[in-house]
């Protein structure tokens, strides 16, 4: 009797699933998205209740921009708190520079207007007129 040593071929599909490679993936988007929650958050240190607005248009990426924050105690220039004098100084020298920044104006709620009006004079006074207030979207 002769023997056969060729397989018997099995035409069943594989119905077991190999998730191992989704699992992967899932913890490594996990891992990138708690990474990355804390950056998103692009706003400054400094508690400033802004006045609410109905929509706003993200800045341009190509500008340079200078945060100054009007509290009541005075200004603060990307996190350096000064005087009106100071502060002066600074806009002059931004304003001799051939490529002037943006300047963006974040005041708080309980601030007078006329401290935001006063800022608004000096950015005038030396002709620095690309001005962002900023503001936070409706609640």
């Amino acid at each position: 009797m002769a023997r056969s040593f060729h397989r018997r071929r099995s035409l069943a599909p594989v119905s077991e699933l190999n998730v191992t490679s989704l699992i992967d993936l899932g913890f490594s988007l996990l891992i990138i998205f708690m990474i990355s929650t804390p950056l998103i958050k692009n706003e400054s240190a400094l508690a400033v209740d802004l006045p609410v607005s109905s929509d706003a248009a993200p800045p341009p990426s190509d500008q340079k921009f200078v945060d100054i924050t009007i509290q009541q105690g005075g200004y603060v220039l990307d996190d350096n708190p000064m005087d009106r004098q100071s502060l002066e100084a600074i806009l002059r020298t931004y304003a001799a520079s051939p490529n002037p920044p943006v300047i963006s104006i974040r005041a708080d709620r309980t601030v007078q207007y006329q401290e935001v009006v006063t800022l608004l004079d000096l950015c005038k006074k030396y002709n620095l007129s690309q001005i962002s207030l900023e503001t936070q979207t409706g609640r």
